[in-house]
């Protein structure tokens, strides 16, 4: 019911028309919602896709997880309010360590480079820019930071863990 009405508001609210709603987002949401339909209940649902795709399984319901995420960040305007507080707190010669400091500590959350960089990219850039700090550097600084989560929960482990 719940995809239903999402559906039909989506359908109906695009600017193109219907058809033009209809986008890989709209896919892996109909498509994951009928699995978990199928199947009813969570459990069933991940052991059949651990059983029909065992070494990729966790990673393809993992990434539309983050999708959502990152518009849950956006969407509700939290992405703005981050904005605001990472200029508040930091300042030009803080904001690289206070980056860092974000990154490896939300790595241990959301183990993944690109998924996490989507989600982090729109405000962490936004206030390196009110900060005057190079865009370069702070994308250098996020790279180092982010693998350092990995020592602990080693994200490129995830297709071997399958096998």
């Amino acid at each position: 019911m719940l995809l239903c009405g999402y559906l039909v508001n989506i359908f109906r609210t695009s600017p193109q028309g219907a058809l033009a709603a209809l986008d890989l987002n709209t896919y892996n949401l109909i498509f994951i919602t009928a699995g978990l339909l199928l199947q009813w209940r969570p459990r069933r649902f991940m052991r059949a896709v651990s059983e029909s795709i065992p070494s990729a399984g966790g990673v393809i319901i993992q990434f539309p997880l983050y999708a959502m995420i990152f518009g849950m960040i956006v969407g509700t305007g939290l992405s703005d309010k981050a904005v605001k507080v990472l200029v508040s707190i930091s300042t030009h010669s803080t904001y690289s360590l206070l980056v860092a400091l974000y990154s490896a500590t939300l790595g241990l959350f959301i183990p993944s480079a690109g998924s996490k960089w989507v989600i982090e990219a729109p405000y962490v850039m936004q206030a390196a820019i009110a900060n005057q700090v190079h865009l370069g550097w702070v994308v250098q600084i996020y790279n180092a930071s982010e693998c350092l989560p990995n020592l602990i929960n080693p994200f490129w482990m995830l297709p071997l863990l399958g096998f």
